[in-house]
């Protein structure tokens, strides 16, 4: 199967503050601006031939690869790796939110969270949303790319978290163990057998391993033969 590069945004004004920023439109800082064109750097230096590039419809992510990859245009937008829907925590400090019974949950048994109010998503659902869409993108670009295709997705911490804790075969409930920093990538190949986690949460490592390599032609009989003065 391909290759997938989940990259998580640039910080955001929110992040910077420590509030929960859910879907609230909110834009890159200058730090998160800095950090989506480094990312873009390394994406130009590897050289990395993507076969498709989709981003979380949030304002956020698309603004990280508007500065990271400016010369793709053709982004597919997928709301299954939209950010968790927090309902009644959206745009609250987390500090203050650390106080609410329910942070106990989501912090050591987060399979059983539910957000509060009529928008909130249990973090389940989330999970369950965003591995789909993963593995029905990768599968879509196996079959039309082959193989060895490389592509990007654009999303938010807890979606990238989740999808991890699938790749590894983790029950949800160790999710919160996995660290997924602002334009950090990570980096995961689906195999028909399993799963397996290349990279995680690099913020400035070399991306050109991903690079798919090309099978050379034979260019001597002794390429095809196994050897000089032999025979079979």
């Amino acid at each position: 199967m391909t290759t997938v590069l989940l990259l998580r945004h640039g910080r955001t004004t929110t992040n910077a503050s420590g509030v929960l920023a859910g879907h609230q439109p909110v834009g890159l800082d200058d730090v998160g601006q800095a950090q989506a064109l480094a990312v873009g750097e390394r994406l130009a230096a590897a050289k990395l031939p993507l076969a498709a590039v989709v981003s979380s419809p949030l304002p956020r992510c698309r603004e990280t690869l508007s500065l990271a990859l400016p010369d793709f245009s053709d982004i597919s937008v997928d709301e299954g790796i939209v950010e968790c829907r927090y309902g009644d925590w959206t745009g609250r400090p987390l500090k203050e939110l650390a106080k609410e019974p329910l942070w106990a949950t989501v912090q050591a048994h987060p399979s059983a969270a539910v957000f509060p109010g009529p928008e909130g998503e249990s973090m389940a659902v989330m999970s369950a949303r965003a591995v789909a869409a993963i593995r029905t993108w990768d599968a879509r670009l196996t079959e039309s790319h082959g193989a060895d295709a490389v592509w990007l997705a654009c999303s938010h911490g807890d979606i990238i978290k989740a999808i991890v804790a699938d790749a590894l075969g983790m029950h949800l409930d160790l999710f919160q163990r996995i660290a997924v920093e602002p334009a950090s990538v990570t980096v995961i190949r689906y195999t028909p057998l399993r799963s397996f986690v290349l990279r995680l949460n690099d913020t400035g490592g070399d991306l050109s391993p991903f690079v798919p390599k090309v099978d050379e032609e034979p260019t001597s009989d002794a390429a095809v033969g196994g050897g000089s003065g032999g025979s079979v």
